[in-house]
């Protein structure tokens, strides 16, 4: 008998996307732009979506020598019907775009609710919406929605975020009981709090918010629910992302995996 320590590794399939089209949302930096490079690497033409049209630069400029490419598509996704036509033709789509404000809800913009149901979930109804024709004419295609923990657990004063990313998962799930016939997965991801510009904007929210100093807001606020206490890195996100466009992932679908150092664990 072969003993264990002589064992042959497993064989991990690698990640090859060339010859696939992925679109990414919010893809100008943070997860966004760590998903674009990880899917480039892996020989994927990227269609790089975001109304920052300087961070779309820089991205491009990152993405030099990767075996795929990047190509950067400067669109606001409040403008639903291009963002549907966007998708056209897309064999990977990665919705990752959002936005944050923190206030009580009676405090809470009306205007800005809007804008963030807007673009966190009713533009992924409609880049899904887009690419499900090629995806189903193929017979393969990869859906993944870049949720949150805030699609798993609520937190006060985030109405608009936790409505919009709680109704992601929804939209993912059908998505997912949809497309399986046609070789299509459809698979949230949700990081706890990642180590991004988003975040960083939020310490002050939550510090005026709570009525704290922004120091205390990372240990006392944010990662009080997790039991590792460090931020999520970007590439970590986009790692699970990769995960999910691979061979090895082909029978799931309809779920999400967490990476939120323990915190729905309670």
């Amino acid at each position: 008998m072969t003993p264990p320590s002589a064992a042959p590794a497993p064989h991990t399939p690698s990640l090859d996307l060339g010859g696939r089209t992925a679109l990414v949302t919010g893809a100008a930096g943070g997860i966004g732009r760590a998903c674009a490079l990880r899917l480039a690497a892996a020989g994927a033409e990227v269609r790089a979506v975001d109304r920052d049209e300087a961070g779309l630069e820089a991205l491009t400029g990152l993405a030099e020598g990767l075996a795929g490419t990047v190509e950067s598509h400067v669109l606001d996704l409040t403008d639903l019907d291009a963002a549907e036509q966007a998708a056209a033709g897309t064999d990977v789509l990665v919705n990752n775009a959002g936005l944050q404000l923190v206030r009580p809800i009676e405090e809470f913009p009306p205007d800005v609710f809007h804008t963030v149901l807007t673009v966190m979930l009713e533009a992924p109804f409609r880049l899904i919406r887009g690419a499900l024709p090629h995806m189903y004419g193929q017979g393969w295609g990869r859906i993944v929605n870049i949720s949150s923990v805030h699609g798993l657990r609520a937190s006060a004063y985030k109405s608009a975020y936790v409505a919009a990313k709680h109704g992601l998962e929804g939209l993912s799930k059908t998505a997912a009981l949809e497309g399986a016939p046609h070789g299509v997965t459809s698979n949230c991801v949700n990081p706890g709090y990642v180590r991004t510009p988003l975040v960083e904007q939020q310490l002050a929210d939550q510090a005026q918010a709570h009525g704290i100093p922004e120091e205390r807001v990372l240990t006392e606020v944010l990662l009080q629910d997790s039991a590792v206490k460090r931020l999520v890195e970007p590439e970590e996100v986009a790692e699970a992302v990769a995960y999910l466009c691979g061979p090895q992932s082909s029978f799931v679908t309809g779920t999400s995996l967490v990476l939120d150092g323990g915190w729905t664990a309670h």
